[in-house]
């Protein structure tokens, strides 16, 4: 769908700043059906839900999605039962998001 896929999610230290809302809307516009959510804890995160027709489908999409993050060394928060998966991404550090969350959101569209 967009270039975001094809780079690499760089680690965090915590000393770069979090996205604004105004560069989150920039790069939710690259991915395809994510939602923006904002909770005082951990600040902006994306989500997404995932359904499947089985709950191996969802574990497979799951095992795919878990292979991704240790590549990347950027690890979303996962839920998954029967039928349906759901991401949560966002950089812990920073208590927000950045680039490397919305490229590995491409990432996961790409296997979606």
């Amino acid at each position: 769908m967009n270039d975001l896929a094809k780079k690499k999610c760089i680690p965090c230290e915590g000393s770069t700043p979090p996205f604004n809302i105004k560069e989150i809307h920039k790069y939710l516009k690259q991915v395809d059906g994510w939602k923006v959510i904002e909770d005082k804890i951990d600040g902006f995160h994306l989500i997404k839900n995932f359904k499947f027709d089985n709950f191996l489908q969802s574990l497979d999409f799951i095992n795919n999605v878990a292979r991704i993050a240790e590549e990347e060394g950027h690890h979303p928060d996962l839920w998954f039962g029967w039928g349906y998966a759901r991401i949560k991404i966002f950089t812990h550090a920073i208590k927000g998001l950045a680039e490397s969350d919305f490229i590995l959101a491409a990432k996961i569209d790409k296997i979606s």
